[in-house]
């Protein structure tokens, strides 16, 4: 099995131990290549290893803002894969760093090494004209890589659900908490993906089985804010007084949390909010990938269990209620 995995194609994966990154490690093992995780930490990515068989996922340490690190990172792949992306700024990540110049850099160093086919991991919603920073920095970037190379396939999920996620999550340990949940947009349209999903839809592109080009990756439901908040309080079995601010109002308040060292809320994370994040009409998504994506009222049940009353006996709990009446 070694002596097999040293004549298999080599897949990089830069950001591949977070939350995406991961999952896409985890498709692409499965499908028998070698895979470079590129990650500042290679020490804190070591549960990567289990993914595949022994010496076929490495975590190795890069940074997408140095050039040296991503030249040897991507040296010999057939493919690159770029993940990387930040939900705030913090001190040198900031968003053209990491989103524009980052995703730049990545391409630029993929294409001399000879990489045969790049994958960018981006947003819907990204839009040079945006007045979301976020948002120009991730456009800004899909143009950097498809000027390094035109076949670059460029993938732009909306909000992305999945056992480590940072929409349901934070909000359920907000509601666990406190009697009272502030949301910002509550009108405002979502199309929730799943991530095993995305990093099927990856796997597809980065192996040769789908045509290169842009693809908007949503679930088969449009949802409100309001709507999702709803789903997720009625997951974690609690009831709580939602309130939707106006925007103008979290939009200060978003200023001043947006110092913090991890904010819960941002300036321009409430700008994203004021703009529908859904499948453009007439955009190719995972229909054209031949993917039925699964929508969260199936899944989310399975990691939120732990925000209940009871945690993992809430189920339990419950039966013996329903007995006793």
């Amino acid at each position: 099995m070694v002596m097999a995995m040293t004549d298999a194609p080599i897949v990089t994966v830069i950001g591949g131990s977070g939350f995406v990154g991961r999952y896409i490690v985890q498709a692409m093992a499965r499908e028998g290549w070698r895979v470079r995780v590129g990650c500042r930490r290679p020490h804190e990515a070591h549960f990567v290893r289990p993914y595949g068989v022994v010496g076929q996922v490495e975590p190795i340490q890069c940074n997408i803002r140095d050039d040296a690190s991503i030249a040897r990172i991507v040296a010999g792949a057939q493919v690159v894969i770029n993940c990387v992306g930040v939900l705030f700024e913090s001190g040198k990540n900031s968003f053209a760093a990491t989103q524009a110049e980052g995703a730049a850099r990545v391409a630029r160093l993929a294409a001399a090494a000879g990489a045969t086919r790049i994958v960018q991991i981006s947003a819907i919603g990204a839009d040079p004209e945006s007045p979301s920073e976020y948002a120009r920095s991730k456009a800004a970037g899909e143009a950097a890589v498809r000027e390094a190379m035109a076949n670059a396939t460029i993938l732009r999920p909306s909000i992305i659900f999945g056992t480590e996620d940072q929409f349901f999550n934070r909000f359920a340990k907000m509601a666990r908490l406190m009697p009272v949940l502030p949301i910002v947009g509550g009108a405002t349209r979502f199309q929730p993906v799943w991530v095993q999903d995305v990093a099927e839809a990856t796997m597809r592109v980065a192996t040769g089985g789908a045509q290169p080009g842009v693809y908007e990756l949503g679930g088969p439901n449009i949802y409100t804010f309001r709507a999702l908040i709803d789903m997720m309080l009625h997951a974690i079995r609690r009831r709580r007084l939602v309130i939707d601010m106006p925007f103008w109002m979290a939009r200060l308040q978003g200023s001043m949390l947006g110092m913090l060292p991890d904010p819960p809320l941002t300036r321009d994370q409430v700008l994203l909010l004021e703009r529908d994040n859904v499948v453009a009409e007439g955009a190719r998504g995972f229909a054209e990938l031949g993917i039925e994506p699964e929508a969260p009222e199936g899944i989310i049940d399975s990691y939120l269990y732990a925000y209940r009353p009871y945690g993992q006996y809430a189920s339990l709990t419950e039966s013996r209620r329903a007995q006793d009446q």
